[in-house]
C-alpha cells in the first residue's frame, strides 16, 4: 500500500507511545523506521515495529530509558542507553559525533546497554548533511560462524561509512553476511523461499526456507574474509562497548525471547575532512572519485536515498500490505487512532 511519511510517523509513533515510550524517543525512532522504507530497506522498517512492540510490553526494552554518561573526554563519549530503544540512542550518538568533530576534527560516540537500531546508514544523515565524513558500528545475536565452523559467533556485524561526494553523499550501510537478517525475516513474512547460499540450519546444512534460517545461521559474505570482517565489528562493538557479546544477545525477532534484554552496543566515529586535508582539496578528490565510478559504469553506494532534509510529510511511502494489516492490527488492539492514509 501507499501512504504518506507523515502518516506513517505518526502511526508508528503512536503505536510506540501506547508501549509507553515518551513522545520524543517514541518519534524519533518512528522517523528512523519510516526512513528505512524510503530508502528500499523494509526489512529494517515498519516490518520491525510490531517486534519492538511485544519487547516493550514483555520487558525487554525500557519504554522510558534515559542515556546516562559514563564517560566524556571531550573527543570521545561513552553512554548507557539504560536498555532503551537503538534508533533514537544512535541517532543522539550521531548528533553529538558531529557536533565534538567540528570542534576537534574527530570524534567517537559510543552507546552501551542499548538494543537493536535498524539500518546503519540513516545515521550517517547528521554526518553527511553537516558535509562530514563518518562510520557507524554495531551488533546484535550471533548468527555467522567462524569460516569453516559449526555454531554462531558474531552478529552479521553491520556497518556504514558515509563521506560528502560533490553532490549527492556516498553511504556504504552492509551486514558482514550473505545478507541482512532483516531480509530473511522479510521472506519469512512473505512466505517466500531464500537464494541458494544464504543461510545455514542449525545443523550449519545450507537451506531456503526462511523460518529455518531464522533459527539457524547466516553465511558470512565472502567466505573467510568476511567472517574475519564480522569478527573486526563484533570487536569494535561488543568488545570495546559492551556490556554483551553476540553470543549471548536476545534475538529481537524471537517471540519467546521477548522478556530478554539485549544489552548490545554501537559506535560512533565522525571526521571533520578539512581537519584531515593535506592540500585543501579533499572535497575536489571525493567528488571526482564519485565521478569515476559513474563514469566506470557502476552505480554508487546510497545513490538515490533522499537525506533528512527531503523526507517531508507529503513524501510517498511504499509500506508491503502485511505489514500495514499488522500495524493495523496492532492499532486495534491498542486502542490507537489510525492515521488518513492506511487502508491496504
Amino acid at each position: 500500500m501507499k501512504t504518506t511519511f507523515g502518516s506513517a510517523t505518526e502511526l508508528a509513533a503512536a503505536l510506540l507511545g501506547s508501549a509507553g515510550v515518551p513522545e520524543g524517543p517514541a518519534r524519533r525512532t518512528a522517523w528512523i523506521l519510516v526512513a528505512a522504507e524510503t530508502w528500499g530497506r523494509g526489512s529494517h522498517g515498519l516490518l520491525r515495529l510490531p517486534f519492538y512492540l511485544q519487547r516493550l510490553d514483555a520487558g525487554g526494552l525500557h519504554p522510558e530509558a534515559e542515556l546516562r554518561t559514563v564517560s566524556d573526554r571531550e573527543v570521545t563519549l561513552a553512554l548507557d542507553g539504560d536498555n532503551g530503544l537503538g534508533h533514537w540512542q544512535v541517532w543522539h550518538a550521531a548528533e553529538e559525533a558531529v557536533s565534538r568533530a567540528r570542534r576537534w576534527g574527530i570524534s567517537a560516540v559510543a552507546v552501551g546497554n542499548s538494543s537493536h537500531c535498524g539500518a546503519l546508514g540513516l545515521y550517517l544523515m547528521p554526518v553527511v548533511g553537516a558535509g562530514l565524513a563518518g562510520m557507524v558500528f554495531s551488533h546484535g545475536p550471533a548468527v555467522i560462524p567462524p569460516w569453516g565452523g559449526t555454531a554462531p559467533v558474531t552478529s552479521t556485524s553491520p556497518l556504514a561509512v558515509g563521506f560528502p561526494a560533490g553532490r549527492e553523499p556516498v553511504v556504504v550501510d552492509m551486514a558482514c553476511s550473505a545478507v541482512a537478517r532483516g531480509k530473511i525475516a522479510e521472506a519469512a513474512n512473505a512466505g517466500g523461499e531464500l537464494p541458494v547460499g544464504w543461510a545455514l540450519d542449525r545443523e550449519g546444512r545450507p537451506t531456503t526456507d526462511p523460518a529455518e534460517a531464522l533459527r539457524g545461521m547466516i553465511a558470512p559474505l565472502g567466505g573467510a574474509k568476511g567472517f574475519a570482517l564480522a569478527l573486526a565489528v563484533e570487536g569494535l562493538t561488543a568488545g570495546l562497548v559492551g556490556p554483551s557479546l553476540s553470543t549471548s544477545v536476545a534475538d529481537p525477532l524471537d517471540p519467546g525471547a521477548a522478556a530478554d534484554p539485549q544489552r548490545l552496543a554501537h559506535l560512533v566515529v565522525v571526521f571533520d575532512p578539512a581537519a584531515f586535508d593535506v592540500d585543501g582539496r579533499s572535497s575536489e578528490r571525493l567528488a571526482r572519485l564519485a565521478e569515476s565510478v559513474v563514469e566506470a559504469g557502476g552505480r554508487l553506494p546510497g545513490a538515490g536515498h533522499p537525506l533528512a532534509d527531503r523526507l517531508g510529510d507529503a513524501a510517498e511511502v511504499n509500506v508491503s500490505d502485511v505489514v500495514a494489516r499488522q500495524l493495523l492490527d496492532e492499532a486495534s488492539a491498542r486502542g490507537v487512532r489510525v492515521p488518513p492514509g492506511w487502508e491496504p
